[in-house]
């Protein structure tokens, strides 16, 4: 073996072992054909004094490349769910650019029955025309703004034909003696125009129900809300509140701000986890150059690219690191 170049201090003892016992194998079987071929007429051959590359068909690396390309598939299918998440953030903000400051369209036209409902009307808005009901209005609980606990206001404005719109008015903070607000700001009375913008109605909360004799909601789920409301209502979608004419007598609960158009860093991800499959190669890549080198030792031609590479090694000017640890073992 060539000195100091110590496959165990690179690898461990027991990953030497390993690499022996390779050598070893390959060794064997490069033997046994020599000896077939001296039986078969064709003359003896000395054996080789290096292993070459026949180390990679061993079952140990087989399943070394077996667990590179299934770490490269679950790296690739991150990526894409990155990549589809990036895709559906681009779709929301192209959404909210069409259809927040979109000229309002009658509710009638928009959500022509009832139960009418598609994604692509998410923020569009819509006018109403009614009288707010404030008998049958909700609230729903556990909406937090900047940290702090409150409620939403639901307020049904029926039109004229009675069927009712639920209008989320927005939001107000919980009361400082009772899980309620202390108070709620008023709508305006007598025939409104409202514009909104749409919004789906939510799923119900697994686990949660309604609190028993009360005007409070856990979630705006309109055919829950429909059985409060006092009114046959748009079960399909209800309205975030942009405006109101006449204005209301006081100011109104808090509203929304618009929603960000940032796509996020899925972009970024997608990027790194193809990276990561990329790299799981390059580091299988890697170990098996170390091992090439490790077991082939005895190689003239590998002997002297490990001696050209500790040349090119020393010869490159020591980092402040390095010349740091020397001084330290030299003071020991």
């Amino acid at each position: 073996m060539t000195e100091g170049f110590d496959p165990g201090s690179r690898y461990g003892r027991r990953h030497a072992a390993r690499i022996r016992q390779a050598s070893n194998d390959v060794t064997t079987d490069v033997a046994t054909a020599d000896h077939q071929g001296d039986q078969g007429g064709q003359g003896g051959r000395p054996s080789e004094p290096f292993v070459g590359w026949h180390f990679v068909r061993s079952r140990r690396w087989l399943g070394y490349f077996a667990i590179a390309v299934a770490f490269a598939v679950v790296c690739a299918l991150f990526g894409m769910w990155q990549w589809d998440r990036r895709n559906e953030a681009v779709r929301q903000n192209d959404q909210i650019a069409a259809n927040y400051d979109h000229a309002p369209i009658p509710i009638d036209q928009v959500l022509p029955r009832s139960g009418t409902w598609s994604n692509d009307l998410t923020w569009l808005r819509a006018s109403v025309t009614g009288r707010y009901d404030t008998d049958h209005q909700l609230l729903v609980r556990n909406r937090v703004h900047n940290g702090q606990p409150g409620f939403e206001v639901l307020t049904p404005l029926v039109t004229a034909e009675g069927r009712a719109f639920v209008v989320d008015r927005g939001w107000v903070p919980t009361g400082n003696r009772q899980d309620a607000p202390d108070s709620i700001p008023a709508p305006p009375t007598g025939t409104v125009t409202v514009v909104v913008r749409l919004q789906q109605s939510e799923p119900r909360i697994p686990g949660r129900t309604d609190p028993a004799d009360t005007d409070q909601v856990q979630s705006v789920t309109l055919p829950d809300v429909a059985d409060k409301a006092g009114h046959p209502i748009w079960t399909g979608a209800y309205g975030q509140l942009d405006s109101e004419t006449p204005a209301p007598p006081e100011r109104a609960p808090l509203g929304w701000d618009r929603p960000s158009a940032d796509t996020g860093l899925h972009l970024s991800y997608f990027i790194q986890w193809f990276l990561f499959a990329v790299g799981g190669f390059g580091f299988l890549a890697y170990v098996m150059v170390q091992e090439y080198r490790n077991l082939n030792q005895d190689d003239p031609e590998e002997r002297e690219r490990a001696l050209d590479r500790q040349r090119r090694k020393d010869a490159k000017p020591k980092s402040d690191a390095e010349i740091e640890d020397e001084l330290l073992t030299s003071g020991r």
